[in-house]
């Protein structure tokens, strides 16, 4: 459980010494969780259940937090408490049934969505988890009958032909696999699942150029998945196309570090092709994540004799020889480095072992102790041929023989495509093109792989040199959600600023001081009170305007998600007054403190663009690309601004404009470019 934080008294009016309002304390907490800060979420959800624990509500909301950071345990629990406030809420039992998934507790996953589909009968992700249980279990002719259910309600739901295929293939039934993955691209031609499904399908077949022009699509849809670059290397590697092999690796390992198979394929086609140093440093890698893993220690034992490091190759030989006393290949080698280093005498009793084997092994006899280890476990003995045949291993293969193969993923590990999800998330993934988010001030930024542009601006920069702020401000459009501890000292710096204030009223950077840490928790209400306090103060305190015009534009975004939240509550969940309809007037008041920044500071590019991202909000196209143009101006390599006015020439029909810059904006590092024009390209030609 987290720890709850304290809020001081002082300042607060949410908190009074014997209750908290806890309606306010509710919608900051709603608002923490759908801006995806988590953690400060559950701080403030804490709060009203300590102060009026019956509700259930806060449980659930709780529970959606806990399982967004995989404490699955503990949303299970949250969920028992909120049905056991309120049994018809829909959507806790599919949080439930999504936790207990994780926990690998599929019946129970399976009863919790059953149920849900009692109050929702045609709830497409209830019967999408309902089904993904099943398959999990591997209970295959049930999750034929769910999914048979599934595309009866929602015949072009993609996803539903996609499991099915799944199901198909577990069941031996390639052909009607192939049909399902067949339609699912029928139906969306831009879902890389669909393209990737039928990739892998195609390179189980053995067709390796019909599976790699697949995969290139899949990876054009969705540039940043490391599987689909694993598995083409795949079928690069069975085309014997060692160097394209090679570089799938390389870009599937820049997009996850930590790959296991990547670095190990990637080192044993390094060796393959004579670049031993750097085939060492992969089997390095996979040794340290897994020093059990013998073959990559006998890789590595090979390769170092190889370059010459003779003992640290009799070590790996050892290693493995210890782990696998009959397996004679190692003795065979370690055999060479001995004698290289002069270790006559080691030598001479690796190659009498060598010489005994073959001996027993023409004469078809073993010795009891090799018996015994044939009969305990082939693989484990390591000194049997090869069975499977072919140029790959499974991953969990331990038959030392298999050194030399490519590794490919369990089967188990492979058929994971098809996750949970919760609500609508299912339905919209891979789906919307949108806008590049909007500027704001803050002191934590996400690190982008790709993008190394700094944000920087003379007069935010005075701001920072004037230690006001506790910490660095800086200009970003990529922000991140707060750790606890994060929490724990923005609450206290509340404090700090309190007691600052109160020496000082007349210090509008003291006020925005206080504001930025107000946004930071979440507490929009009070940040924008200090903001335009600091207006007050000093109106021509720029950042104040640029501040306060985000953070209003992100309330009404979560007031629109309110809405559209109560409009589409399933029957028998509880009701709620609907937030009143945002409309472009509430929109106005956001461009005009844009129009007051840009007035005071014209050289500062952030306003430019946020404006312009108002103006395509409310459709104002022309508006909008006349703001992105100043923005570029400004700052001629400033990716967003190209991958938005893209975006916004294609909206008015300017395809060829709109193609240009999302390329421009690809060539600067936003990836999702690629995605964009590849989709947009080919609905042009339609």
């Amino acid at each position: 459980m987290i720890k709850r934080i304290l809020v001081f008294l002082s300042l607060l009016p949410v908190i009074a010494s014997a209750q908290i309002n806890t309606d306010r304390v509710m919608t900051i907490a709603r608002n923490a969780l759908y801006f995806e800060d988590y953690v400060l979420s559950i701080q403030y959800f804490n709060q009203v259940i300590n102060a009026k624990p019956y509700l259930y509500e806060p449980y659930f909301f709780r529970a959606m937090a806990k399982l967004n950071l995989e404490d699955f345990r503990g949303a299970e629990q949250d969920c028992d408490a909120a049905i056991q406030r309120n049994p018809f809420v829909v959507g806790t039992y599919q949080i439930r049934g999504i936790a207990r998934i994780r926990q690998e507790n599929y019946d129970g996953a399976a009863e919790d969505f059953r149920t849900a589909l009692k109050y929702a009968p045609e709830n497409l992700p209830l019967w999408h988890n309902l089904a993904y249980s099943r398959i999990l279990k591997k209970d295959y002719a049930a999750a034929r009958e769910d999914l048979h259910e599934l595309l009866r309600i929602a015949p072009r739901y993609t996803q539903g032909y996609l499991m099915r295929g799944e199901v198909n293939i577990q069941e031996k039934d390639t052909v009607a696999a192939l049909a399902d993955f067949n339609k699912a691209l029928e139906l969306d031609k831009y879902d890389p699942d669909a393209w990737s499904s039928r990739a892998v399908l195609r390179l189980q077949q053995g067709q390796y150029a019909e599976s790699e022009a697949d995969f290139d699509q899949a990876i054009r849809l969705s540039v940043r998945n490391a599987g689909n670059y694993i598995n083409r290397a795949l079928a690069r590697f069975h085309q014997n196309n060692l160097r394209g092999a090679m570089r799938d690796y390389d870009q599937a390992l820049d997009i996850d570090p930590g790959n296991f198979i990547g670095h190990y394929n990637r080192g044993l086609l390094r060796a393959r092709v004579g670049d031993d140093n750097r085939a060492i440093e992969d089997f390095d890698f996979v040794v340290n994540m897994d020093p059990n893993d013998m073959m990559a220690v006998f890789n590595r034992g090979m390769l170092r004799a190889q370059t010459g490091d003779y003992r640290g190759a009799v070590q790996d030989y050892t290693t493995v020889i210890d782990q696998y006393p009959n397996f004679i290949v190692g003795y065979s080698y370690r055999s060479q480095a001995r004698r290289k280093i002069g270790d006559n005498r080691g030598a001479d009793a690796d190659e009498l072992k060598v010489v005994k084997a073959q001996l027993a092994q023409r004469d078809g006899t073993r010795n009891k102790n090799v018996a015994q280890a044939n009969d305990d476990k082939k693989e484990k003995a390591g000194e049997n041929e090869d069975e499977s045949g072919g140029e790959t291993r499974k991953k969990s293969d331990k038959n030392m023989n298999n050194y030399r193969k490519i590794v490919i993923a369990d089967d188990a590990e492979a058929g994971q495509r098809y996750t949970s999800d919760y609500r609508g998330r299912v339905q919209n993934k891979n789906v919307n093109i949108r806008l590049q988010p909007m500027f704001a001030l803050t002191y934590y930024r996400k690190l982008s792989e790709v993008q190394n542009a700094v944000n920087f601006h003379k007069e935010i920069e005075n701001l920072n040199n004037s230690k006001v702020l506790p910490r660095r401000l800086y200009i970003t459009n990529m922000e991140t959600p707060l750790s606890e501890e994060q929490v724990r000292y923005h609450f206290a710096l509340i404090d700090t600023h309190t007691s600052d204030i109160v020496n000082d009223e007349t210090s509008a950077p003291k006020r925005f001081a206080r504001a930025i840490d107000f946004y930071l928790v979440q507490d929009f209400n009070n940040a924008m009170s200090d903001l335009t306090q600091a207006i007050l103060l000093d109106d021509d305190f720029f950042p104040a305007y640029f501040m306060r015009a985000l953070i209003r534009c992100k309330q009404l975004e979560y007031l629109k998600s309110e809405r559209i939240d109560g409009l589409t509550k399933t029957e028998g969940e509880a009701q709620k007054t609907l937030p009143a309809e945002v409309t472009a007037v509430d929109y106005d008041i956001v461009r005009k403190d844009l129009d007051k920044v840009i007035a005071l500071a014209p050289d500062f590019v952030y306003a430019y663009y946020n404006r312009a991202n108002v103006e395509a909000m409310l459709k104002d196209y022309k508006g909008a690309i006349v703001d992105y143009d100043e923005a570029i101006k400004l700052t001629p390599d400033f990716a967003d601004a190209y991958y938005n006015r893209g975006l916004v020439h294609i909206y008015l029909g300017n395809n060829k404009l709109g193609i240009a810059d999302l390329s421009k904006a690809g060539e600067l590092g936003v990836v999702t470019a690629y995605n964009a024009i590849k989709r947009l390209t080919e609905q042009a030609g339609e």
